[in-house]
């Protein structure tokens, strides 16, 4: 089985299908998406803490009371977060996600003394503000004004800033961020010039102000690729064989902008894989493995008959204490996802 030790996480080689996690109800809260998880230790639970893209209202978090059992059944039905000045958003919010402890799987970085909330505001463009509690539970507080904001004409972000994710690195006092940039305009690539990047941007916390440090990963340049036609969200994991591991969701499809569907921007098929990274600071020179960690066409008839068809949305894994891995998803055609899961199968 996969282990986790002091350097970090070992990929595993196989996976097992492990159900639906949290249902989507018909009506009411949640009836949208359920997933997109950010999981962290919660020791207040004895288990874990899950925020995620729980729409409407587009955020929530559950919870699960045992650091070992993760699996269906085991979490809660999630309920929105609570914010002690939701007046200060000109607009709704989504995705959140919990910083972490770069070096520390699943472990939420307390920044003196406080949790950092980061989260995908609309007004209608999409952009990447934060709120900060002393307790995981919350209540939140937003900060008035926003944290990465969209890039100038011609940018690979001029559109959009999405899902995104953030690591503390608390030797060098800075949050190291990953977004996923959207371009208005056509970037310089054979492959996917309207496909999304993923990009990496710094704060340190005794400076004022965030450094953009652009594209990390864009579209990967060889067609037939599983991550050549737009990226997603990223889970940043120290690794074994690489210091670094990152956790995406992408596609094969390149975005089209005459295709004017729902999903024009990610088209189908979202699925899963890794890129790694060998630097100590993980903002350059990453590389996507060849293949995603499952085509659409290998799913089982029993799990697509149980929803997991069209898409395998943003993922995020949770290292269990026993040194197994359990890693979460949404599944789903867009716009109409739950939450899944999988666990490594020992060789």
């Amino acid at each position: 089985m996969s282990t986790i030790n002091v350097h970090g996480l070992s990929i595993p080689a196989k996976w097992r299908h492990g159900g639906r996690t949290i249902t989507r109800p018909a009506t009411g809260l949640g009836c949208s998406v359920i997933g997109g998880a950010s999981i962290v230790r919660d020791p207040s639970l004895g288990g874990y803490r899950m925020f995620l893209f729980f729409d409407p209202p587009g955020h929530g978090q559950s919870i699960c009371r045992s650091l070992d059992q993760v699996g269906p059944g085991h979490w809660s039905f999630p309920t929105p977060l609570e914010f002690t000045n939701p007046e200060v958003l000109p607009g709704s919010t989504h995705k959140p996600w919990i910083v972490q402890n770069a070096h520390g799987l699943n472990e939420a970085a307390l920044i003196d003394g406080r949790y950092c909330l980061l989260s995908v505001g609309i007004e209608p463009n999409k952009y990447v503000h934060r709120a900060w509690s002393t307790s995981l539970a919350g209540p939140w507080t937003w900060e008035k004004s926003a944290l990465i904001g969209r890039g100038g004409p011609g940018s690979f972000d001029e559109k959009h800033v999405d899902a995104v994710s953030g690591f503390y690195f608390p030797q060098r006092r800075e949050i190291l961020y990953f977004y996923m940039g959207y371009p208005q305009q056509p970037q310089a690539r054979t492959v996917s010039p309207y496909g999304s990047a993923s990009a990496a941007a710094v704060e340190h916390l005794d400076k004022p102000g965030i450094v953009k440090l652009g594209e990390v990963l864009p579209p990967c340049q060889q067609k037939g690729h599983w991550a050549a036609g737009w990226v997603g969200g990223m889970q940043l994991i120290p690794g074994t064989n690489h210091r670094w591991v990152g956790l995406y969701n992408a596609s094969p499809t390149a975005p089209d902008p005459a295709n004017k569907e729902i999903w024009t921007e990610e088209p189908p098929p979202s699925l899963g894989g890794f890129a790694v990274c060998d630097e100590e600071f993980p903002i350059q020179n990453w590389r996507w493995l060849p293949d995603p960690i499952e085509w659409m066409k290998d799913v089982p008839p029993e799990a697509r008959a149980n929803g997991e068809e069209g898409n395998f949305w943003r993922h995020h894994i949770l290292v269990l204490p026993g040194g197994g891995v359990a890693m979460f998803y949404s599944a789903g055609h867009y716009g109409k996802e739950q939450s899944y899961m999988k666990f490594s199968v020992q060789p």
